[in-house]
């Protein structure tokens, strides 16, 4: 699986580590930044995650700021975008199993790094289930065209 990742300058340290958990599992990482702890804009980080993922260059993504709260709601400003802040593992395996989320939004001041790397494999493992959750993500898309 292809993975972008994205942090603001709060989720540095976190993404860090993550990026390495990541390609442990045989994945490969797109590091979409930051790089430093210097002060940046979240949003600039979510749009290159959710442009990498609706271009086809990643099959999913994650992204990082300092409670996860403002990543997510940037994430999915992006049409084909289904952002999920997830804090356990009940909804990192809902977020895919039932809402087919491309991205999990985590917060560097909330998670650890060994709880968001458990909370990244579930992600990644879990399969989208389909049936009964279909017409639900039809309503989403026909939201982002209205």
């Amino acid at each position: 699986m292809r993975v972008a990742i994205g942090a603001d300058w709060v989720g540095v340290e976190l993404k860090r580590g993550l990026i390495e958990h990541v390609e442990s599992l045989g994945h490969s990482v797109l590091d979409l930044g930051a790089d430093s702890s210097e002060a940046n804009d979240y949003p600039d980080f979510a749009e290159k995650v959710g442009r990498a993922i609706t271009s086809g260059a990643a099959d999913v993504g994650i992204v990082i700021c300092g409670t996860g709260i403002g990543m997510s709601i940037a994430a999915n400003k992006i049409k084909g975008i289904r952002a999920a802040l997830c804090h356990d593992a009940f909804t990192a395996e809902r977020a895919r199993g039932h809402n087919d989320a491309n991205v999990l939004a985590l917060g560097a001041l909330v998670v650890s790094l060994p709880h968001a790397e458990q909370l990244v494999e579930i992600f990644l493992r879990s399969p989208y289930e389909a049936g009964r959750h279909e017409p639900r993500l039809s309503k989403i898309r026909n939201l982002e065209e209205a």
